[in-house]
């Protein structure tokens, strides 16, 4: 009996009754074979009891095979039932291995479901897939750190994607873009007038939103096109300040004076602050956007001028005749100093005003406990 072939589908009970009949024992003869009540045989025939390793030593003596025989069959056919389980599991793996289906599922992006099959299609929407082999398209420029983008990053880009084009805006061109630019930099004093921003961009030809980041991306904000003429900025408002807000809106007006993002993706992390990414090691578009936005807020010559006389000893009352000079909210001059270190980060605070109510007030928002229907 050694040499029989293990069935994959059948319970060991099934054997159990073939070996009974080729011997023509009842199922008591074999309890008391082995020592075992009746109602243990015929549970093992059933199917409804396992077998553990007394009994395979039992019924391989009984029936003159080996112990590991019987155990053989039994393992077989514990992992063939959960077979389907098991690739219910591989295949919900997969799903989270390529996005952050529990985070996704808490912003509502995609609607939660415990049937592979109905979680696996609202994935392969969200990313434009036909199927789970597909790799998700997403043309991401190359960056210096050689990293490519997260799951969770890119899972963040396509929703920004999928709402950018329920935005309306106006025929985007060189003309509505510069004429866009002269009307923000009028909005730089109060931080209430930020909640014109939206407008002003669309008259331009921009696309604008406002979508909370994704725990540990540390996106910043985003340059993008929808097509060659309709270009995109979608914000995260990482940080709740008017500089940080201001700096990197003006970081991707700067990508998109450039045409950055028409071919790949210009996806913006840790722009500012201490995990800044130092200018020797950013590529040339990240440093030109940089260069961009600074200048756009406030004139640089005027700035080093500002640093050269007042050096080290900055005062509250100087920040603010300096922003008045130069049209700036003075939480914006507050930040250009600390992104010189002229100042440390703890200082002046109280000038690095919150926007982020202000401008969700206008803009398409996603986040904060808020889902746009998509």
């Amino acid at each position: 009996m050694t040499d029989r072939k293990v069935a994959e589908v059948f319970p060991p009970g099934e054997f159990i009754k073939e070996e009974l009949e080729a011997r023509n024992w009842s199922q008591v003869d074999l309890a008391e074979i082995i020592g075992r009540n009746p109602n243990v045989i015929n549970e093992l025939i059933m199917g409804k009891r396992s077998i553990t390793p007394e009994t395979a030593k039992a019924l391989g003596d009984a029936f003159g095979t080996s112990a590991q025989y019987w155990m053989n069959l039994e393992s077989m056919y514990q992992l063939w039932r959960v077979k389907d389980t098991d690739t219910a599991i591989a295949r919900r793996a997969k799903l989270y291995e390529i996005a952050p289906v529990k985070e996704m599922v808490r912003r509502q992006w995609i609607e939660p479901s415990q049937n592979i099959e109905a979680l696996e299609k609202r994935l392969l929407d969200f990313f434009d897939l036909k199927t789970p082999d597909d790799k998700i398209r997403f043309p991401y420029a190359a960056r210096k750190s050689s990293k490519e983008y997260s799951p969770a990053q890119v899972a963040w880009f396509f929703r920004a994607r999928q709402l950018a084009s329920a935005v309306s805006a106006r025929p985007f061109s060189v003309q509505s873009f510069n004429a866009g630019l002269t009307r923000l930099r009028g909005l730089l004093v109060n931080a209430r007038d930020i909640r014109q921003i939206p407008e002003v961009l669309a008259q331009a030809g921009i696309r604008f939103l406002i979508l909370e980041h994704l725990p540990h991306t540390k996106i910043d904000g985003a340059a993008f096109w929808l097509d060659r003429g309709k270009p995109v900025i979608a914000l995260s408002m990482r940080y709740d300040r008017i500089d940080y807000f201001w700096f990197t809106l003006s970081h991707e007006l700067g990508h998109i004076k450039r045409r950055d993002g028409l071919e790949a993706v210009i996806l913006d992390i840790e722009l500012v602050g201490k995990e800044g990414e130092p200018s020797e090691r950013m590529l040339d578009s990240e440093r030109q956007a940089n260069s961009f936005a600074t200048e756009f807020l406030i004139d640089q010559s005027q700035l080093r001028d500002f640093i050269a006389r007042v050096h080290p000893l900055y005062s509250a009352r100087k920040i603010l005749d300096f922003a008045a000079h130069n049209k700036a909210h003075p939480g914006i001059v507050v930040g250009q100093l600390q992104f010189r270190k002229e100042l440390k980060w703890e200082s002046y605070r109280r000038m690095l005003e919150k926007v982020k109510h202000i401008i969700t007030e206008t803009a398409l928002t996603d986040g904060w406990g808020h889902t746009v229907a998509a």
